[in-house]
This record gives structure tokens, sequence and C-alpha cells, in this order.
């Protein structure tokens, strides 16, 4: 037993020592071969980033930027100068390496580098992402980051990574979204769940507890009484209709046909998307559940691996339960408008109301 013990010490120690020791090859060099003085410094910084000294790689950099203004290899040079930060890691490299990025892709936004700047930012935020039930900063900015690379660089070769990653990223703004709309349902504050819980099926459809969070719509809007019957069978009909492999399927058809309700036909684009996600499921292993608890980040495991991320952000939306003043359609049915004066000299004639209020 001890034996064995000491053989699994070593092997760890191996593995950590191959890790640190081991070189980790830019992805961007110049392939150019030539001797010019710029040239030599960048792979002389190139050669020290790989070897992870970065703070040497980057005063490099910085003189061939300095000396060489015209250099040919000036846009790889400060490239070069965020990878270096981005590698380094750590929240003020991290923050650093944004920086970078955002000023390459100013400079340069028609280099084919300019996406790969804008999929490192999104990356920089995804890999600082936190669990559902924490502070989702860095989910709303990887969500921001990544949807803009989907607008500005669509072409790119890495469009179809970030769109996953993006999936991803909803997936858990999602589940942080579900679980509050939850916890309102248990505490009995249904306007308040059927609200949160309805936006985010509406805003966020690929969420793999979209159908779970139908049924808690379908549920709230029961309780809240009689006149909601309609907008709780609307959530039962699109569980039926837009979820047709959910476990929650044929309790659903149960309630619309105890409610006298429409039993929709599923859709097949729906089906087809099921089967492929039900398909590709990745599952967590024992290990990866046991680790879970202590790691910082969340599971994705579960988010969809096809369709179209939703292409803004969540939008807080108004319970239907609010009466809406006026009889207008929207609860804010004041409008201001402005049209010229008819008489020029009600300004000098006729007294000013501010006055009055204040002596009141």
């Amino acid at each position: 037993m001890r034996q064995w013990r000491t053989l699994v010490v070593l092997a760890l120690v191996v593995v950590l020592l191959t890790g640190c020791f081991r070189r980790r090859k830019y992805e961007n060099p110049i392939t150019q071969d030539t001797v010019q003085p710029d040239k030599v410094l960048f792979d002389k910084a190139i050669q020290d980033l790989e070897k992870g000294r970065y703070q040497v790689a980057r005063l490099t950099l910085q003189t061939l930027i300095n000396t060489y203004d015209t250099s040919e290899f000036l846009a790889k040079a400060k490239l070069a100068i965020a990878d270096s930060w981005f590698r380094e890691g750590g929240s003020h490299a991290l923050a650093q390496a944004e920086a970078e990025y955002k000023d390459f892709i100013l400079f340069y936004p028609t280099l084919e580098e300019a996406a790969e700047a804008q999929s490192r930012i999104c990356m920089i935020h995804y890999r600082q992402m936190e669990k559902p039930d924490r502070d989702p900063k860095h989910a709303l900015r990887a969500d921001e980051e990544c949807r803009q690379l989907m607008v500005q660089f669509p072409n790119s070769k890495f469009a179809p990574q970030m769109q996953q990653r993006l999936r991803e990223v909803q997936e858990v703004i999602a589940e942080s979204e579900y679980r509050v709309g939850d916890f309102y349902f248990k505490k009995g504050s249904y306007p308040a769940s059927v609200n949160r819980l309805d936006t985010l099926v509406n805003h966020y459809p690929l969420y793999s507890k979209a159908d779970q969070a139908l049924w808690r719509v379908g549920e709230g809007y029961a309780k809240m009484g009689p006149r909601f019957i309609e907008q709780s069978a609307k959530a039962y009909q699109e569980i039926v209709r837009n979820y047709p492999l959910s476990p929650l399927v044929e309790d659903a058809k149960r309630r619309l046909k105890a409610m006298e309700r429409e039993i929709p036909e599923p859709d097949p684009v729906a089906i087809a998307r099921m089967e492929y996600e039900l398909e590709n499921a990745e599952k967590l292993g024992l290990m990866g559940r046991f680790w879970g608890v202590f790691k910082k980040s969340p599971n994705v495991k579960s988010a969809a691996k096809s369709g179209t991320p939703a292409d803004g952000p969540l939008r807080p939306t108004i319970p239907v339960s609010v009466p809406v003043p006026g009889g207008s359609s929207s609860a804010f049915g004041a409008d201001v408008t402005a049209s010229p004066a008819s008489d020029a000299t009600a300004l000098d004639t006729k007294p000013d109301a501010r006055r009055g209020a204040s002596r009141k």
C-alpha cells in the first residue's frame, strides 16, 4: 500500500514538472525568413514568450515598436504583447490583455487577427465566469463580447467556436434566472415567478431546462386565478409544441385535456433539434461531480450544441398581473410631446406655475 502511494506521488510530480517546463508554441509567428533587425527582435521576444518570460518578451516587443515605427511587423508585435498578458493569466494580466486586444482591433480592424483578438476578449471573461448562484459580472461580459464577434466578424474562422461559447455562457445566465424564478414559485410569489421564467424561455429557448421553466409558468398562472387560465394553457402548449421529447410532454397533454384546450402538434424542427442534443449530450463523470463542488467555474456540459443563441441581453418585463393605467397597451402610457407655442407673449403675460408650487 505504501509503495502504491509512493508511485502515485512520483507520477504526479513528473506530470507537474512536465507541465512546468513544456514549451508552449506561439500561435502567430512570422514565418518570413529574414535577418532584418526588427524581425530578429520579434523572434527573440517570441522565444521568451514561449518559455514563460513574459516581462522580458514585452520589453523586447516594445523596443521593436519604439525603434522601428514603420516596421511591417508592427501589428504582429502589438498582438504579441496582448498575447503575453493573456498567457500570463491572473486578473490583473487579463485586464491588461483585454485593453491591448481592444487597442489592436481599433488600429487594425481589417486584419484577420482582429477577429482572433475579439475571440480572446470573449475567452478572458469566459474563463473568469462563475457559477450561476454567484456574481454574474463576467458571464454578462462574456455574453456581450462573444456577441460582438458574431456581429463584427461573422465570417471569421473563430465564429463557430465563439458561437458555442456563447451558448454555454447563456446557459449559465439562464440557469441563474431559473433559480430565482423557482425560488419565487416555492415562496408563493407566483406573479414574480411566472414573469421571470416566461421571459427566460422566450429569450433563451435553447436553455436545457426551458421545459421545466414552462411547467412552472403553467402551474404559476393556474394558481393566480381563473383569469390567467389562457396563459397557463399557452405554457403547456409550448411544452408540447417546442419541446416534444421532454419528459413533461405527457403531463402537459393531460393538463390541456383537463382544461379543454387544444393539444398542438409537435414542431418537426424542434424534434430534430432535441434528437441532436440527446445524441451529443455530455455527461459529467463521478470525479467531475466531486471536484465541481470545489471549482469556481460553472458546469456547462448541459448547454445546447446547436441552434442560434440569443442576439441581445435579457431585459426584464412587467408582470401581466400589474394593471395598465388608462387601458393603454404599455405600463408607461404617458408620452411627452413638444409643439410650437401659439402665443409668443405667454411667458411675459401669464403667471409662472413654478412660483405657485414653491409657495405651497
